[in-house]
């Protein structure tokens, strides 16, 4: 396994306390600022330069997924459950489950799938075990709860073919992996342990997967992100000039990965702590997916 400090630069000295859900779609690179509500776009990736705040919401953000043919819409995990920003700004709530669970929750990291399903995780906010969850939203609006029993969901992502997830329980240090049906977007079978961390090793954030398939996963505590095979063996672990890694993008075009950070949590932070950070990177990303495309 090799492993290398990365060099990396601040594209954006942000401050942001949790930025995270970074993607590339068509030509830009989008990110949240979960806690604010807010979310970015990042046209210049050359060099440090200003976002562009797109939304703010006045509940927390934790990711977005372009909605195919509706040019500035979104399809959001945000607050308590799963809602669409309209160009115009509006928020329309496809559902909000959280609001029917017994612990204080809210959304987290989501992602569009390749049959045009969008996937969010969810989390109490003081990290009560097993309050978390797993949603899917179909391309009609319907939302479904997929699992439960989780803690701190993450992730998720998924293979070019869209029948492989990965997602992660933050706060277990699990990375799990399981089948899905691309017609139904049923999961077949329980999920499977991919990798687990050990004690003080941090906790599996974020992740995206690479045009060799490989998983790329953020870890929050370590300052480091990991590449691993399909076959669950480590392949390269990066190290980051920021303690909390929440997330990992790369490049379509390029071989760079971007990495967001956070402030949360870090008692002395740094200009790294609550960035985007540009780092090189040894292969390169597929642009993220749409809600509602069923290509």
């Amino acid at each position: 396994m090799a492993s290398t400090a990365a060099s990396a630069a601040a594209l954006v000295n942000g401050a942001y306390e949790l930025a995270e859900g970074e993607r590339w779609f068509d030509d830009r690179y989008v990110y949240v600022d979960i806690l604010s509500g807010r979310l970015f776009e990042l046209r210049d990736d050359k060099g440090p330069t200003a976002p562009c705040q797109l939304v703010q919401l006045d509940v927390p953000l934790g990711a977005v997924a372009p909605v195919a043919g509706r040019p500035g819409e979104w399809i959001a995990a945000a607050g308590t459950g799963i809602a669409l920003l309209t160009a115009g700004g509006a928020v329309e709530w496809l559902d909000r489950p959280e609001d029917r669970t017994p612990a204080p929750s809210r959304m987290n990291d989501g992602v569009a799938d390749p049959a045009g399903r969008f996937w969010a995780g969810s989390m109490a906010y003081d990290g009560t075990r097993g309050a978390g969850s797993l949603y899917r939203t179909d391309p009609d609006g319907t939302v479904v709860r997929v699992l439960d029993g989780l803690t701190i969901a993450n992730g998720p992502a998924f293979t070019a073919d869209g029948t492989t997830m990965y997602f992660a329980d933050t706060a277990a240090g699990t990375i799990l992996r399981c089948r899905v049906d691309r017609v139904s977007g049923d999961l077949s079978g329980s999920p499977e342990i991919f990798a687990r961390l050990r004690d003080g090793e941090g906790g599996p954030d974020g992740m995206t997967i690479d045009t060799e398939d490989c998983l790329w996963v953020a870890v929050w505590g370590a300052g480091e992100v990991r590449r691993y095979h399909p076959d669950g063996h480590r392949l390269h672990t990066l190290t980051v000039p920021a303690p909390h890694p929440t997330s990992v993008c790369l490049h379509p075009d390029a071989n760079r990965a971007f990495v967001t950070t956070a402030r949360h949590g870090v008692k002395t932070p740094t200009a790294t702590s609550g960035a985007v950070l540009g780092v090189p990177a040894p292969v390169r990303g597929t642009p993220g997916c749409a809600w509602g495309d069923r290509r």
